[in-house]
């Protein structure tokens, strides 16, 4: 059984960071062990709510007790997401290299997540510096959207070549794997969620229905990262881990729609999510 040490955010009511990342990977079959950098009472798109920031140390603390266990060697991947300071970042990037002395072959995918105005979701001072300055370097695999991806590489993408070379120019800086998990006003139809996938195989695209939400979900993001690494963890080829995790997003967003929820419906679309139907294949650009 492979084991995921996934650091990120958490919401008591609903799905977000950890709350949509850690059922769906014990779902497939990976053992997750959950650190949180922040504790939200809910999201940040609702009107009210409270959060917590973790204290300095917390992260290394934790990791520590890992280590005194003797555990930590077993670790396979370390997932990373919302971050509550820069200050969080740079423990974590301790933990991806203590993790990796004691387990070379361990993996760090990070979910570069550095806010988006418009949906009410603002990340500390510093952190998007951080992640661009320091984790960037680190990571073996990424997964950005394209609001990420724009501010990674300094580049305004309007177009998916634009896109393309966006994510080379990240693979030339070291990191092996780049999914870009929604084109949006770069891909090719704005009536389709787009993805893109760069890594050693080649360039790869994929789409799937963009259903019409009155207020779309939120943890979107984190599902599909998780799923991802999940599948890739799993012995999955990249491309074959691409097109699992794009249907069983589908399929939890189909069930999400079709029950006229906000929330996404991780419990109730368990089974299809686990186990969905590949019917879009991607497309190799």
């Amino acid at each position: 059984m492979k084991r995921v040490l996934s650091i990120q955010s958490h919401v008591v009511f609903g799905c977000a960071g950890n709350s949509a990342a850690v059922f769906p990977m014990r779902r497939l079959g990976i053992e997750v062990w959950p650190m949180n950098t922040v504790q939200f009472s809910n999201h940040t798109q609702y009107r009210e709510g409270w959060q917590v920031v973790m204290p300095g140390g917390h992260i290394r603390q934790l990791v520590n007790g890992l280590a005194e266990i003797g555990v930590l060697a077993e670790c396979d991947a370390l997932l990373s997401g919302y971050l509550g300071s820069a200050e969080q970042g740079e423990e974590i990037l301790a933990a991806v290299a203590r993790l990796k002395a004691l387990n070379p072959t361990a993996l760090y995918f990070c979910d570069p997540v550095m806010g988006h105005p418009d949906k009410g979701c603002i990340v500390a001072p510093g952190v998007a510096d951080f992640l661009k300055n320091r984790a960037l370097a680190c990571a073996d695999m990424l997964a950005p959207n394209l609001l990420e991806l724009e501010q990674l590489t300094g580049r305004d993408i309007r177009n998916v070549p634009e896109a393309i070379e966006a994510c080379q120019q990240l693979r030339a800086q070291g990191v092996k794997l780049v999914m870009v998990k929604h084109l949006g006003k770069a891909g090719f139809a704005m009536d389709r969620f787009e993805m893109l996938l760069v890594c050693e195989e080649g360039t790869f695209h994929l789409s799937r229905p963009l259903y019409p939400f009155a207020r779309h979900p939120i943890g979107v993001g984190d599902l599909l990262s998780a799923t991802m690494l999940a599948n890739l963890l799993a012995g999955c080829t990249p491309v074959a881990a691409f097109e699992l995790t794009n249907a069983s997003v589908d399929a939890v967003l189909a069930r999400t729609w079709l029950a006229g929820a906000y929330e996404l419906q991780l419990v109730a679309a368990q089974h299809e999510m686990a186990l969905p139907q590949v019917s879009i294949r991607a497309t190799r650009l």
